[in-house]
């Protein structure tokens, strides 16, 4: 394999899908969430990923499959790094096309995180392709019928959310004020005390309702927040104080581990040309 680069893009046609064409050589992706289903096509080399405390490995023609706000990481598993295609589609854009084309009660979902499907890997390839060239009717045509296929092939309801407890209830409220408090949020002590509750408790807590402690949690709001900042013009290093990074070195680093590109590159191509690729997309990630 070459040397790394990346692209993270969304073409006008297709606004309910984010793309990402990648190769990663040393990658590590840190414990993170998307709002979107992450619908992942290997071509080269493998990749390992980590999702609800289990480890996968995905090679050539697999598929990583991930529903909206499972947390997860990821790094290259072996020396010639990885390549491949992924499609970020939003819950409502799924949703749509489950109902059109299948039974399904409640939510659509992914059981299986890692598959071996090499057929439905090409067809992400081209989706992302036929993107990237600008040929919007072939890339929304392609992309429906790829969802709709992994649907029916791997799919399923998700599982209903379990009744809240106590330590949910408290998780979720020390959520709220992480959120509110982003740019200067309280320590672990402190936070543990506003909520009438231990340090230890709370960490429990957090991780079993999040799925990660509360400092990994608010390093992915952050970076979520910095996307939606960035999408609307805001120059990184504005970004970066906006949502609590020190600098905009601290921005780019967090930002590459878990969006894998950095943000000067993300926010161009967000407010570049449509549809076509703007001007130092591809590179290193930082």
């Amino acid at each position: 394999m070459e040397g790394e680069s990346a692209r993270h893009w969304r073409h006008p046609a297709l606004p309910e899908v984010d793309l990402l064409r990648a190769r990663y050589l040393r990658k590590t992706f840190a414990r993170h969430t998307h709002d979107a289903y992450v619908l992942g096509a290997i071509a080269e080399g493998v990749e390992v990923f980590t999702l609800r405390g289990t480890q996968h490995r995905a090679g050539p023609g697999g598929l990583a499959l991930i529903n909206p706000g499972d947390p997860h990481s990821a790094h290259e598993g072996g020396p010639e790094g990885w390549r491949y295609h992924v499609l970020y589609a939003a819950p409502g854009l799924v949703a749509r096309i489950a109902a059109e084309t299948m039974s399904l009660r409640g939510t659509p979902g992914f059981a299986a995180a890692a598959v071996d499907e090499p057929q439905s890997a090409a067809l992400i390839a081209q989706v992302v392709r036929a993107a990237e060239a600008g040929q919007a009717l072939a890339a929304d045509s392609l992309m429906r019928s790829t969802v709709a296929r992994l649907l029916r092939l791997h799919g399923g309801p998700l599982p209903a959310r379990t009744v809240r407890t106590a330590g949910a209830r408290t998780a979720e409220r020390a959520r709220a004020v992480l959120e509110e408090r982003m740019v200067r949020p309280p320590t672990l002590e402190s936070l543990a005390g506003e909520l009438s509750t231990g340090t230890f408790a709370l960490l429990r807590a957090f991780r079993e309702r999040y799925g990660m402690p509360p400092h990994a949690w608010l390093t992915d709001a952050r970076v979520h927040r910095a996307m939606a900042l960035l999408e609307a013009g805001t120059p990184p290093a504005e970004t970066a104080a906006a949502v609590g990074f020190t600098d905009q070195s601290h921005l780019n680093r967090h930002f590459g581990r878990i969006v894998g590109v950095p943000p000067g590159a993300y926010q161009r191509e967000r407010l570049g040309a449509p549809g076509r690729p703007s001007s130092g997309t591809t590179g290193r990630p930082s």
